[in-house]
Formats: structure tokens, C-alpha cells, sequence
């Protein structure tokens, strides 16, 4: 059975990233999963945010790094989307596990950079301890180094790396990482690497998929596999 994970929350119906676009993804029960992407404000505090820079999804402008929270809460994250998202703000980490907890999978993406955000993971696992969900998480990211700095902090939370492409030895790479995910842009995901990751106990996602028509042949083709969508409801109707 394949899992639906929300990308984003439910991005193809509100601003991604927004308490909107999550609580829309949990009024659904059909969406067992969802994945959010997480970064550093400047003084220290996780907040949700894809991109390293803020002129796509806000009206503000430069690294979300370089701006404080409270400061980062005075930017608009919706209007972008819609008029009628005006006045969305960029949530915390914090907040989101409050309203995700007990609900759904959480995927949380560190979006880092080697040296980029010394402290993200520490304050990611503080949180999950804070909220005990550390079984209800997946921590994922390209960075394999900060997926190994998980590791090492906490080897009780689920770890999964994030692949563009299709590397040789991918299995090779998962098991020398320690991770429990494979997370891997679906065009390179071939049936063959997918069913041998899963017989080996990894756990298996495929992104992001918004075509009807390649959603089902992933259910089709792939029954194991868990598909991360802008588009919850076009991957329900086909299931």
C-alpha cells in the first residue's frame, strides 16, 4: 500500500510550508504522511522555509539565516500563493509538531548546506524530545554529513537521505550511513532499486509526483513505495 505524504503540507491547495497548507493535509485521513523543510532563523530558532532565500515565498528579501525570528514573522508567506493567503506567516518548528503530533508521519527536511547552519540539528532533536515524537518523525536531507551528525546526537530518530539522480552503490551509501530512508527524485527511481531497498528493511519515498498518470503507474509499479505530492487529492483518487 502506498503512503501518501503531503509535500510541503498540501502545497497545491496553500502557500507551502504555511500552518494552512499542514492543517489541510491533517483534515485529510488518507494522508499518513507529510514533509515539511526546516532551516535556522538567526538567533537559533527552526522554522519552515524551502528555499535558503526569501523572495520566492515571502515578501522579504536575502538569507532566512540573516533575519531573526521575530523578524522573519513579520513577513507575508501567502500572498505570493493568493490573495487570499495575504497575512500567512512562516511558522516555527515548534508549532507545527504541536498541531502535527499523534496525527501523521512528519518528514522533516534539513535544508542546509556543508557549515551552513551549525546548531540545526541539535535544535531539531531539543524539539522532538521536547514534544516526545522522536517515533514519529523522518529527519532527511541531502547533506549527508548533517544526516550522520543525527545519527551520531540520536540513533533512536529515523534518518533517510535525499537523492537527485541515481549514484552507483546506493545501497552501499544508505548502509554505510546508517539511515533507514531512501528518498529519491522519482524519475531515477527504478523498480528494481526499489524493491531491493525495501527487502533490505529501507523504507522508501518517491519525489515529488503531481502527474496523474505517473502517480498511478508508481501505485501500479511500485505498491511499497511512499509518494510525496503537491497534489494529495489526485494521488487519492487513483488510489
Amino acid at each position: 500500500m502506498n503512503v501518501c505524504m503531503a509535500h510541503r503540507g498540501w502545497s497545491g491547495k496553500a502557500p507551502e510550508n504555511t500552518m494552512t497548507a499542514i492543517r489541510l493535509a491533517l483534515a485529510e485521513p488518507a494522508i499518513k504522511a507529510m514533509e515539511i523543510d526546516v532551516q535556522l532563523s538567526k538567533d537559533g530558532v527552526p522554522v519552515l522555509c524551502h528555499d535558503f532565500t526569501l523572495e520566492r515565498t515571502t515578501n522579504g528579501s536575502e538569507l532566512v539565516r540573516d533575519h531573526t525570528f521575530e523578524e522573519l514573522r513579520t513577513l507575508d508567506a501567502g500572498r505570493w500563493f493568493d490573495a487570499r493567503f495575504a497575512g500567512e506567516r512562516i511558522p516555527s518548528l515548534d508549532e507545527v509538531l504541536q498541531a502535527v503530533k499523534g496525527r501523521c508521519t512528519l518528514n522533516i527536511e534539513l535544508k542546509t548546506a556543508p557549515g551552513m547552519y551549525p546548531g540545526l540539528a541539535e535544535s531539531v532533536l531539543a524539539l522532538l524530545e521536547k514534544h516526545d515524537m522522536k517515533r514519529d518523525v523522518y529527519v532527511t536531507s541531502f547533506d549527508h554529513e548533517e544526516i550522520r551528525h543525527v545519527r551520531q546526537l540520536d540513533a533512536e530518530v529515523k534518518t533517510g537521505l535525499i537523492v537527485l539522480g541515481n549514484p552507483v552503490l546506493m545501497l552501499e551509501q544508505l548502509r554505510e550511513a546508517g539511515v533507514h530512508i531512501l528518498s529519491m527524485a522519482y524519475p531515477y527511481l527504478t523498480p528494481e532499486l526499489a524493491a531491493a531497498a525495501i527487502e533490505q528493511g529501507y523504507e522508501v519515498i518517491a519525489w515529488t509526483v503531481d502527474d496523474p498518470q505517473t502517480i498511478r503507474h508508481i501505485v501500479k509499479n511500485y505498491p511499497r513505495v511512499q509518494i510525496c505530492t503537491n497534489h494529495p487529492d489526485r494521488m487519492l483518487a487513483v488510489c
